[in-house]
């Protein structure tokens, strides 16, 4: 008997790691990969969605942008290159959902602060008063990483139209004018290819950990 188990010793060996790698690759096949979605404007509530584009249904993605952050530097698109990043609307001197939305950007901030892969933006929605100055006087105070987080400011239309027409995060109503006013929780994530990927209530601390849970999956999609 030893002499048969020693004899056939090294094809059992065989057998067993060949039957967990048949194993594993069943299980992979019938354990679909979690996947976030990939939201176009006609997935999403038609109060958010400019008129012009409720109807898309693909090919969806941020629109070029030019604006002036914190310490005076011009933040585009090229600044996120290849990085996934959280968007949202606030201003300096909201007393209401801002100070609840820039503490849950703070605590993402401190979430992923040994993570280059993920960067934070910030529109001003009253660039006017929002000034560099009062936009790095804010960051100051806060606790900003200049290096992770961009406050922006610039002009009114290009930030609205940006809430509107690309994020979908803010009510379609409204021109960029004089009188307009966007106020809006929503936290938005952006891949790396500038496709929106989730919508978050930035007030709500259960949606902040849903958005960390979804971050988690959205980087193994590029793995």
């Amino acid at each position: 008997m030893l002499q048969f188990f020693a004899k056939y010793k090294f094809f059992g060996i065989f057998l067993f790691f060949l039957s967990a790698v048949i194993v594993t690759i069943i299980y992979s096949i019938l354990t679909p990969e979690e996947r976030l979605p990939v939201y176009q404007p006609s997935m999403v509530n038609n109060e958010l969605v400019d008129y012009s584009i409720q109807e898309v249904r693909k090919y969806h993605t941020i629109s070029d942008f030019e604006l002036l952050n914190q310490n005076g530097d011009t933040i585009t698109q090229e600044f996120y290159r290849d990085k996934i990043y959280i968007a949202d609307f606030f201003f300096t001197t909201c007393q209401t959902i801002c100070p609840i939305m820039t503490d849950h950007m703070l605590q993402i901030q401190g979430e992923l602060k040994d993570d280059p892969e993920v960067l934070l933006l910030s529109h001003t929605v009253i660039p006017k008063a929002d000034s560099v100055p009062q936009l790095k006087k804010y960051a100051l105070e806060k606790g900003v990483n200049d290096s992770q987080w961009n406050l922006v400011t610039g002009d009114k239309k290009q930030i609205y139209e940006l809430a509107r027409k690309s994020y979908l995060a803010a009510k379609s109503e409204g021109d960029g004018g004089t009188f307009d006013m966007i106020h809006t929780e929503n936290f938005v994530l952006v891949d790396k290819k500038n496709r929106i990927r989730g919508f978050y209530d930035g007030t709500d601390p259960k949606a902040i950990e849903e958005l960390l849970e979804d971050l988690t999956i959205l980087k193994k999609e590029g793995e």
